[in-house]
């Protein structure tokens, strides 16, 4: 069985990333599964930048702390990466710029792979940025990678480029391969040789969410640029014009979200995209959301805090503030796709439920999932079977039939029809005030309490409808069940596949609102339970204890900005048994 770990580490500005990126493609083409993750400081150049790519003819859900291979473009990455190279495990080094012997970190007795990378550089007059094409012709030699799948990906990525470009870019990956195969350790035989497999898709998280939007027929996207969701943005950016989609760049969060507000109010579609540090200035227009009962979708890119915090790591620290967000009471929902797949998926629902509820809906995610590469199957994504709903959106039919068009009507399910402006008979008046059902101000005390009765039946309604349960995974009957939502997922995951104890992962993507009887029963049914959050409150926690009472007093929080490592739930594990 083939379970492969890949660390590329460099000064950032060098390609560490892309190459990566191509890494974890290559392995995807040649029929394997494959998660990547980058880690890199909050700087255009310099710094230490490094990429893990786990590679597996299994399903792979996240990364590995120890590595099989370690690329070392700069002592730096020797230094602080040596101490995670598995027994055998090979080094491959810049022969002109890592001298290990000047290292007061010793070689742990591990085979040497010396690749004049500069030297190539040089004699050849390539540009710098072409070491990373080196290093992948280096590791096509390493791996056994067919020689076609790297030519190909280097031909397709520089195919818009002149043909001197593409020639300069295979030529460097051609000398990388020369250099490496005639200097191989004897007897180093770990390859990735070409497989039969479905197709897949190598995706992150901020491509996931864009493709869903796309597909959830979103038309206005606006954004200003924030790790880690400054991708999706460029993304859109992309497909805009092939799309019919308007992607805004605008000129701070508040100018966003109102922005947003304003089209989504005209019958777009819309949605917006931030981290913590923007959000908080769209707070004042979530409220504003919350009363003209507007459909919004708001994707929240978490990385710690507070203030700037660690604008280029992750962490899962803003849930409680995503939940009390705004001012006043008003319905909102939380969702928390926990990989690739499901955030393609939600995005999809988080269009429907904006809709469908005429209130804020908040896609949850952070640095790990966004910026993660992971291979997903094709076809779970070609066929996922969805239909778009808009909820109460009226026709000019159907608001023809109406005698007087209440855009805050009371009704049953705290649901109103909503029409939209310019249509005939729609005549309303919307702006931040408490209204009648008619849309005029009102400081009426009867009144009040009618359209916050009406707004509020609307979590009733989505608990009747659309909440969804916690996912089991694993044994019914485990030793300790891990209790985890959103990004955690594939390190438990991970960690599940790689326990030797009975354990059992309850995954909970739907976080708000919640079923409180039924979760209730869920989590007493377990044997025992352990709490895994990537923050140092265990806000989930907070919140299960909030609404079902249930107290877990096990728990593994982590927020040192790293991502959890499954090896870190088996030990928690060992440690409980």
């Amino acid at each position: 069985m083939i379970n492969l770990t890949v660390k590329i580490g460099g000064e950032a500005g060098f390609g560490i990333m892309t190459t990566g990126l191509f890494l974890g493609k290559l392995a995807t083409r040649s029929g394997y599964h494959a998660f990547e993750y980058p880690e890199y400081p909050s700087l255009i150049r310099g710094g230490h930048n490094v990429v893990s790519v786990r590679i597996s003819d299994e399903n792979v859900f996240a990364q590995e702390k120890d590595t099989d291979v370690l690329v070392c473009l700069n002592l730096e990455t020797y230094e602080l990466h040596i101490n995670e190279l598995k027994k055998g495990g090979l080094i491959i080094l810049d022969q002109e710029k890592v001298d290990i012997s000047k290292s007061s970190v010793p070689n742990p007795k591990n085979p040497i792979l010396a690749v004049p990378f500069s030297k190539i550089i040089s004699d050849n007059k390539l540009e710098i940025v072409m070491i990373n094409n080196i290093a992948l012709g280096v590791l096509e030699a390493v791996l056994g990678i067919d020689k076609s799948i790297l030519e190909g990906l280097i031909t397709e990525t520089f195919l818009r480029k002149s043909q001197e470009i593409i020639d300069k870019n295979l030529t460097a990956a051609r000398l990388g391969y020369e250099a490496a195969r005639t200097g191989l350790p004897d007897g180093y035989s770990v390859k990735i040789p070409k497989k039969e497999s479905p197709p897949k898709m190598y995706l992150t998280g901020n491509e996931a969410v864009g493709f869903g939007a796309i597909a959830a027929d979103c038309r206005m996207y606006v954004a200003y640029p924030m790790t880690p969701s400054s991708a999706l943005l460029h993304y859109l950016a992309a497909k805009a014009e092939k799309c019919g989609m308007v992607v805004k760049h605008a000129e701070d969060e508040i100018s966003v979200i109102n922005m947003a507000l304003g089209s989504s109010w005209a019958g777009v579609r819309s949605m917006v995209g931030t981290s913590g540090g923007g959000f908080a200035l769209m707070v004042e227009a979530v409220s504003l959301a919350g009363i003209t009962e507007t459909p919004i979708v708001i994707m929240m890119g978490q990385r710690p805090g507070p203030a700037t915090g660690m604008p280029t790591w992750t962490e899962q620290g803003d849930l409680l503030f995503i939940l009390h967000s705004g001012h006043g009471e008003f319905p909102k929902i939380v969702l928390a796709p926990g990989d690739m797949k499901e955030a393609y998926e939600m995005t999809i629902e988080a269009f429907n439920l904006a809709d469908i509820y005429q209130t804020p809906v908040f896609i949850m995610t952070d640095k790990y999932l966004l910026e993660g590469h992971a291979s997903v199957d094709k076809a779970q994504i070609v066929n996922y079977q969805f239909q778009i709903n808009r909820g109460k959106l009226l026709s000019q039919k159907e608001l023809d039939a109406i005698k007087s068009y209440k855009r805050y009507e009371v009704t049953d399910d705290g649901i109103s029809p909503r029409a939209i402006t310019g249509m005939k008979g729609s005549l309303h008046q919307a702006n931040s005030y408490e209204h009648l059902e008619n849309g005029h101000t009102t400081e009426d005390a009867n009144e009040r309490i009618r359209q916050v009765d009406k707004r509020n039946r609307k979590f009733q309604t989505y608990l009747k409808n659309d909440a969804r349960l916690p996912t089991v995974y694993g044994p019914k009957n485990a030793d300790i069940t891990l209790v985890a939502w959103g990004s955690t997922k594939g390190p438990a995951l991970q960690a599940m596949k790689e326990c030797k104890k009975k354990i059992n992962l309850l995954h909970f993507t739907h976080v708000w609102p919640l079923p409180s009887k039924e979760t209730k029963e869920i989590l007493q049914s377990q044997k025992r339970l352990l709490l895994v959050e990537n923050n140092s409150t265990a806000q989930f926690g907070q919140l299960l204890h909030m609404v079902t009472g249930v107290s877990i007093s096990d728990t593994l929080l982590k927020y040192s900005g790293r991502p959890v490592d499954p090896e870190e739930i088996i030990e928690k594990v060992q440690t409980m048994i």
